[in-house]
């Protein structure tokens, strides 16, 4: 599969299984697995695809991004996170590293240094393990900052800090007293 397809299943993948089943009008389980056969039947002409290809997409993902995880029996797909739909996804609580980080695009970074940040209309806030990681998703909205999270003493403060199956760290906010910038400013 050339790697155009491949990034045109994932994204439609992701799109219905995070965002918009209805679209297609498939149903997302509580725990946020979804019928594979039902999006290969129920799928638009210009995204369709077979399991083959579904397989292949999961098996061959961005190993740090890892979107989407299929069940043993390949019966069943799930994204891992990042979901604007009411799923209840199980995670793990987790004692994270001192420091976690967060890519924000430029122009919301007074805001962030307000009112911290919030999980918007997601499940969670996402923070990454290293710099490297942080930059990659911050860079999609064009010019980023990576800020530097408290996280140690985020959570010994009380918040549960939970980890995806992708390794994508997962809080419900993130207080501004817990944040800084690359520059020592909080």
């Amino acid at each position: 599969m050339d790697s155009i397809r491949q990034k045109k299943i994932s994204k439609f993948l992701s799109y219905v299984l995070r965002h918009k089943p209805e679209s297609i009008g498939i149903t997302i389980h509580k725990n946020g697995w979804a019928s594979v056969q039902e999006i290969i039947d129920k799928a638009p002409e210009k995204n369709a695809m077979t399991l083959d290809e579904i397989k292949y997409v999961v098996e061959n993902q961005n190993p740090e991004k890892r979107r989407l995880t299929l069940s043993e029996d390949l019966s069943e797909i799930k994204a891992n996170q990042g979901h604007s739909i009411g799923v209840e996804l199980e995670f793990d609580e987790v004692v994270p590293p001192q420091i976690l980080y967060h890519g924000a695009p430029i122009g919301v970074i007074d805001i962030i240094m307000k009112e911290g940040l919030q999980k918007m209309n997601r499940h969670h806030v996402h923070l990454s393990p290293d710099k490297e990681t942080a930059a990659t998703v911050g860079s999609r909205r064009g010019k980023f900052e990576i800020l530097e999270i408290e996280a140690m003493k985020l959570r010994a403060d009380g918040y549960k800090i939970y980890m995806s199956e992708n390794g994508v760290y997962l809080v419900d906010e993130v207080p501004v007293e817990y944040i800084k910038r690359q520059d020592g400013k909080r």
